[in-house]
């Protein structure tokens, strides 16, 4: 695992626990409006962080937190992945997943292999508009398969997306609804334009907290749950 920074400590980040936060280096995305550059350009990555940093830590943190979320950049890029989350369940914590759905076979892996106990992936955009907002070649089929694999798990997850305005309509958003339709969970998450791959998007912006409601209601016809975050 190439770890590129550790958050020892947060209360939002795993629903209703208690967790750490590793963040692995490179993705294969390009999203313009990443707020993680230095996890996505390789110009920006500060040395890794040896593993046994974390796991010194998380020995002596047991009881007082609840979960390991691992996160990036995108993780299932890592080829330690599958061991490094072993060896965090065989502590004792719960394991949280954020992806991006692009290596559907990684993350059946881990399902199958009982690695991880919470899903979050990002749904980037309307599938037919997926190269163009994450800028890199995509096959939707691997978009689409992570999507029903996760559906399907029996864990607990979440769909998210990140709404910045220019790249976004109101048209597309109610199309990814669609596309998940009958998922348990899905977040409309505000763009916070304090730093970005892309620095034109700096001066970019997400919608109102009233079209946002209005997203909320409408998306609620496909998804049982849809909040703003």
């Amino acid at each position: 695992m190439i770890i590129g920074g550790f958050q020892k400590f947060s209360l939002i980040d795993y629903p209703g626990k208690i967790c750490a936060i590793v963040f692995t280096q490179g993705c294969n995305f390009r999203c313009p409006y990443c707020h993680n550059p230095e996890l996505v350009d390789c110009g920006l990555f500060l040395s890794p962080i040896p593993e046994g940093e974390i796991f010194s830590f998380l020995e002596k943190r047991k009881g007082k937190i609840d979960a390991v979320e691992i996160t990036g950049g995108e993780p299932t890029l890592q080829k330690g992945l599958a061991d490094f989350a072993g060896k965090i369940k065989n502590m004792g914590y719960l394991v949280k997943l954020d992806t991006n759905g692009s290596n559907p076979g990684v993350i059946e892996n881990m399902v199958s292999e009982k690695l991880v106990d919470y899903i979050a992936m990002d749904i980037k955009a309307p599938l037919q508009k997926y190269g163009e907002i994450v800028r890199a070649d995509i096959d939707i089929r691997k978009i689409e398969r992570s999507i029903n694999l996760i559906m399907q798990s029996g864990l607990d997850y979440e769909f998210r997306t990140t709404l910045v305005k220019s790249l976004l309509s109101k048209e597309d958003i109610i199309d990814i609804g669609k596309t998940i339709q009958g998922a348990k969970h899905y977040v409309l998450q505000k763009f916070v334009p304090s730093k970005t791959l892309d620095d034109k998007f700096l001066n970019e912006n997400t919608f109102s907290t009233s079209e946002l409601k209005f997203l909320c209601k409408k998306l609620r016809s496909y998804v049982a749950e849809c909040i703003v975050r």
